[in-house]
């Protein structure tokens, strides 16, 4: 009895922890804090270069053009105007359905390295004062990959895009299905595309942008269901990985294959587009649609 009490006591707890974040309402401000003497190789020229002026370039190499993996939080910052984006879907706990070794310490570990309960964030906002239902995968909380709460945080950004009436646009950077989740995981892959479906039913516009990396069950759901597909420059984006391509057809892979100028040259991507020009793209896309 005192086993099952515990259970019930720490359900109770969770429950009560959920209410709390579910109540609670994030503003992100647009302000990016760097502490100063900090230094990052590119991985591309691999020049050496000062933080604060990898931030000033939004996160793109000043030598060689190359574009920086950007944290949820910080890519927000840069897309979104001023103050405008409040945050939703608090409160989801990432539970270890298959009970896998050492997944509750992963999960809390990639806690406290982001500052994010998952690898997806999303709210409100406005992008050049149109209003707009934002969504951002964060590779550095477990590669980004989706398991249940990735999933069915996607799927309530869609549905709380279609309660205001709004576009969404998402930012996707993901290494697939997560793992330790198995079926649970792929599931995800149905109820997203799903909520996309909905969300398109209604005529309200989706613009998916894809960033390095885009791979697996993202790529193969949500991320390339977009009405619109953008994608980064230089942004690996495919099912599986091209050394596993190459190792299953023992053949070598055509230069640059699986990146976003390539896959824009096969049709898969309406455009590639340079960070620095991301907003503006986006702005002038939503302003289309609302026949501005």
């Amino acid at each position: 009895m005192s086993e099952l009490k515990k259970i019930f006591d720490n359900r109770r707890s969770m429950k009560k922890e959920y209410h709390i974040a579910r109540n609670k309402v994030t503003v992100i401000s647009d302000k990016i804090d760097v502490p100063s003497g900090l230094y990052e190789q590119c991985p591309k020229c691999k020049s050496t270069i000062n933080i604060k002026e990898i931030v000033e370039h939004e996160f793109v190499c000043k030598n060689c053009d190359e574009h920086f993996r950007v944290r949820g939080i910080d890519r927000i910052k840069l897309i979104v105007d001023t103050n405008t984006f409040f945050e939703k879907g608090h409160g989801y706990i990432t539970l270890n359905p298959l009970f896998q070794d050492g997944y509750e310490e992963k999960i809390a570990v990639n806690k406290e390295k982001t500052s994010l309960d998952e690898a997806y964030i999303y709210g409100y906002a406005e992008i050049n004062q149109t209003p707009v239902v934002v969504g951002v995968m964060d590779s550095y909380f477990l590669m980004g990959s989706m398991g249940s709460v990735v999933g069915e945080k996607v799927t309530k950004s869609f549905e709380y895009a279609m309660y205001k009436k709004l576009p969404i646009v998402i930012f996707t950077a993901s290494g697939g299905a997560r793992m330790q989740e198995g079926i649970f995981s792929l599931m995800q892959m149905a109820k997203t595309s799903a909520a996309v479906s909905k969300h398109s039913s209604m005529g309200l516009l989706y613009v998916s942008v894809l960033t390095h990396p885009t791979t697996g069950g993202v790529t193969a759901s949500f991320a390339t269901l977009g009405d619109i597909i953008l994608a980064e420059p230089g942004a690996l984006i495919g099912f599986a990985g091209p050394r596993v391509i190459e190792q299953t057809i023992n053949e070598k892979l055509p230069e640059g294959f699986q990146r976003s100028e390539f896959l824009q040259e096969k049709g898969f991507i309406d455009k590639v587009v340079h960070r620095k020009d991301i907003k503006e793209t986006l702005s002038k896309i939503l302003l289309w649609h609302k026949g501005e």
